[in-house]
This record gives C-alpha cells, sequence and structure tokens, in this order.
C-alpha cells in the first residue's frame, strides 16, 4: 500500500507520493490513512469544476488534481485578478477544501507556480524569474526525463532557462523545450472545455438566496427577456436551453430544456422550466437556497419572423410547437414520436417512429405524403389498419396463383365473396436474405363485407408449402 494523495500537513512532515504505508507510519504513527476511492475523487473534481462555472464557462480537467479555469474577459466581473482569485480561494476554503491556485498568462506557469511556488497573480514579465527556483518536476515533465536530468546535474529550471537549446533538444528530445517555452508563456496552449460553452447567457447573482420554485421560474423569465435582444439582433432563436443553479453550499444544477422550434419568448421559455421542475421536483434540492442563476443557450437556429393574421397567430404550428415543447419537457425528449416514409416496398417497413425533433418534420412528412401521384396511390391501396407483424392464417385457394376462398383467422371463418389481387412485392436480399420469398396480396371481402388485406408467402409446388398472412383491415 502506497500514498497516493496528500495534504498541506503530510507534505510539511516529509511523506511524499508513492511512499509506502508502512514507511509513513513509521515516521508519524499518529498517521491518518484512508483508502482511495478515486471514483468519488473524479465525482468530486467534476463537482468543483461546475461550481468553478460561477467564474468562467471555460474550466477544462487537469488530470485527478486540478482545474484550469480560463478567466479571459471575466475576470472584471469580480474587481479584477486579485478579487477572483482571492473570492475563490476563501470561498473554497469555507467549503472545507483545500487549493492552492496561480493566475497568469500561461496554463504552464500558472500549474508550476500553483504547485511548486508561491501562489498569486503572476505577471508575464516575472515568468522567468518565478520559474527558476523551482524543481523540473513544474514543467509537468514525464518522472524518466526528471530522473535523467537529476543525473547530469539539471535540478531546477533555472538551469536551462538560459542554456543553449539545440544540445538539450538534441540530448534530451523537444518535449522539455516545448514544456519550457508553454511555462515561459511563448508556446500557446489550448485548453479544451469540459463542457460546451454556450454561445449567449445571462446571469443573475443574488444578494439572498431563493429556495421557492415560484422565485425561480421568476427569475428565469427575467433572464430570458434579457437574452431576447441579442438572439433578436442574431436572428437567431434558441432550440436548447439550460438553466444552473449554484447552491450556496457549492453544488450546481444543471437543468436543460430543448424545443421544437426556434424559440425567443420569455413566457414560453420560463413555461419550460416550469414543466422541467416539475418533472425534476424529488431530485432538485434546493438546501438553503441558490445564489447564482444563469441562462444559456448552448443551441440556437435561425429565426423567421412571421407577420400575424387577424386571429393574432403567425403560424398554424404555433400552438403544435408550444404543446410538443411542453410535453418533452415534463416527459423527456423521446415523448413524442412521429411517422415518417421510409424507402421499403415491405409494408411494415414503408414507416418509422422517430422523436419528434423539429416540428418542421411535420411539414416535411406532410409534403412527403402530397408528393405521391394520386395514380400511384389509387394503384396500391393500403389498409386503415396495418399490423405491425403479419399473423398467419389458414386459407384455401382454389387456383394455385389466385385469391383464397375462404380462410380462417383469429377461430372464426371467413367466406371470400369478391376479391384483388395479386400485387406482388419481392423481398429486399440485403435485410432478409437471398432466399427470403415473395408476397403475393389480395384485397378480399368476405360474405359480410368485411375487406381484408392478405399475403401469400411464397408458391404451390415450390419446395416449401406457402403460407398466408393477414397484414391489415380496411375500414
Amino acid at each position: 500500500m502506497r500514498l497516493v494523495a496528500l495534504d498541506g500537513l503530510a507534505e510539511k512532515t516529509g511523506f511524499q507520493l508513492g511512499q509506502g504505508v508502512a514507511e509513513a507510519r513509521a515516521m508519524c504513527p499518529e498517521v491518518d490513512v484512508l483508502p482511495a476511492d478515486r471514483a468519488a475523487d473524479r465525482a468530486l473534481l467534476e463537482g468543483l469544476a461546475d461550481w468553478c462555472s460561477r467564474y468562467t464557462p471555460l474550466v477544462a480537467l487537469d488530470g485527478e488534481t486540478g482545474l484550469y479555469l480560463d478567466i479571459t474577459g471575466c475576470a472584471h466581473l469580480l474587481g479584477g485578478e486579485k478579487s477572483l482569485l482571492d473570492d475563490l480561494l476563501a470561498r473554497l476554503f469555507h467549503l472545507g477544501i483545500e487549493a492552492r491556485a496561480a493566475i497568469s498568462s500561461s496554463a504552464g506557469l500558472s500549474w508550476a507556480v500553483a504547485r511548486f511556488g508561491a501562489q498569486g497573480v503572476i505577471a508575464p514579465e516575472e515568468a522567468a524569474c518565478l520559474l527558476a527556483p523551482l524543481p523540473m518536476a513544474a514543467l509537468r515533465l514525464p518522472a524518466d526525463m526528471i530522473e535523467t536530468l537529476g543525473r547530469v546535474g539539471l535540478k531546477q529550471v533555472g538551469d536551462i532557462i538560459e542554456a543553449p537549446r539545440a544540445p538539450l533538444a538534441r540530448r534530451f528530445g523537444s518535449m522539455l523545450l516545448l514544456r519550457l517555452d508553454q511555462a515561459m508563456g511563448l508556446e500557446d496552449e489550448p485548453l479544451s472545455p469540459r463542457l460546451p460553452v454556450a454561445s449567449l447567457s445571462a446571469e443573475r447573482r443574488l444578494s439572498e438566496p431563493v429556495q421557492g420554485e415560484a422565485d425561480i421560474l421568476g427569475l428565469t423569465q427575467e433572464l430570458a427577456a434579457r437574452l431576447k435582444p441579442e438572439l433578436e439582433k442574431r436572428g437567431e432563436g434558441g432550440r436548447l436551453f439550460e438553466l444552473l443553479l449554484f447552491r450556496v453550499d457549492g453544488r450546481v444544477f444543471r437543468i436543460a430544456a430543448g424545443t421544437s422550434s426556434p424559440l425567443i419568448d420569455p413566457d414560453r421559455i420560463a413555461g419550460l422550466f416550469r414543466e422541467r421542475l416539475q418533472a425534476v421536483h424529488d431530485d432538485l434540492d434546493a438546501g438553503f437556497g441558490f445564489e447564482i442563476l444563469r441562462l444559456s443557450v448552448p443551441k440556437s437556429e435561425k429565426y423567421e419572423v412571421m407577420q400575424e393574421d387577424f386571429s393574432g397567430t403567425p403560424d398554424r404550428q404555433r400552438p403544435l410547437a408550444a404543446f410538443a415543447d411542453r410535453v418533452m419537457a415534463r416527459l423527456g425528449a423521446e415523448s413524442l414520436f412521429l411517422p415518417v416514409l421510409s424507402e421499403s416496398h415491405v409494408p411494415e417497413r414503408a414507416a418509422v417512429f422517430q422523436p419528434l425533433a423539429d416540428v418542421g418534420m411535420l411539414k416535411t412528412a406532410e409534403e412527403g405524403a402530397c408528393s405521391v401521384p394520386a395514380s400511384l396511390l389509387a394503384a396500391f391501396v393500403r389498409p386503415q389498419r396495418l399490423f405491425q407483424s403479419p399473423e398467419p392464417v389458414e386459407a384455401v385457394a382454389e387456383v394455385p396463383e389466385g385469391p383464397p376462398r375462404s380462410f380462417r383467422w383469429r377461430r372464426s371463418l371467413h367466406r371470400i365473396a369478391r376479391a384483388e389481387g395479386p400485387e406482388r412485392i419481392a423481398a429486399e436480399w440485403w435485410v432478409d436474405g437471398e432466399k427470403a420469398a415473395e408476397r403475393d396480396y389480395f384485397r378480399v371481402e368476405d360474405e359480410r363485407g368485411r375487406r381484408f388485406w392478405l399475403f401469400r408467402e411464397g408458391h404451390y409446388g415450390g419446395p416449401t408449402q406457402p403460407r398466408w398472412f393477414m397484414h391489415g383491415v380496411f375500414a
């Protein structure tokens, strides 16, 4: 058993990462050793990343022990970089979390100073002076490279800052100089945020935390009203809205609400979150209240403004879109489905159900149905009720290739008075296999006037006996 994490007191005592637990107890018998739980540590780090989004939406994970925050353009909201850093460390301290932090113009320099130097705000011209006394581990080098550098007497960053670069690259590779340039701010090092950054957001910081659902919805509507002018300026409407609730104890709740069409109306946006709050009511624990609310628009699309008619409704699909949004917000995105045409001659595959992600799909489906020629529809009449899976029947045919004379279906005997067909539909060999049988469909009417849609699979006189199936019922 070895040590994988240390607190500040353990570091001052002289413990080191990777040290055996038995050796640590021999050095300090009263040492408190806890079993490592990497899953819990990861969950805590991700929770802290959510909490740090109060300072900037650009938060990236740094392995298992750190976070990167890109605060470009955000520091002035808290009175400057020094005030932001003090506020962050003070809040973490009150949350019971020991942390070190540094602000600089490069991620590598902040990483080095936060872990091995004196934390604080670093000016660009101070980079070389602060890096010089730090150990080689401050450059984020592999352990074997640090050991090799130490054997030749290069133990501090200052030993290579002014050294000739060509021999260093030839002896130790390009990574050494790359890490040094990144720490000095000479080489750019982009960060990858753990979550997509919304293109537009509005935030409200409260002097007194709120707990009630009505207060949350009222503030959400206020934030949506603040977003509306910018959306109109861009000519866009939101397709996905995300509400972040920052609880006073550090926990962050993310509530997302999608729409079936671009949306800018604050009342409808607040209505979506009213349904979402009802859906997640049991999982949303307000605790001692929420101190920050942020409404973001991660996804937006072009919004077409339409002239209203005398009824006050510019688009007949607007009420349907509002209904769809409310249902999906309450029951989930997979709660509404729309039948759409599919390119298949097999009847049970000619239409499929897709989630109603966009009300425009209704118009597309309607246009697709209207584009089929009337003559073609008349030639291939389909029943009003089509079974999802054909049901077997017992049929008797007078002519091998002709319609049945009678059939028994669901324990009832039906005698045929009239019949039309056959309509032959070949099997899809790329789906059913090359040996799949053809189908001959017949529209039949029994003596009592009931009309059915049957088909024969296979042919008489073939290697296998043909089978009859009921596939639909006409109205």
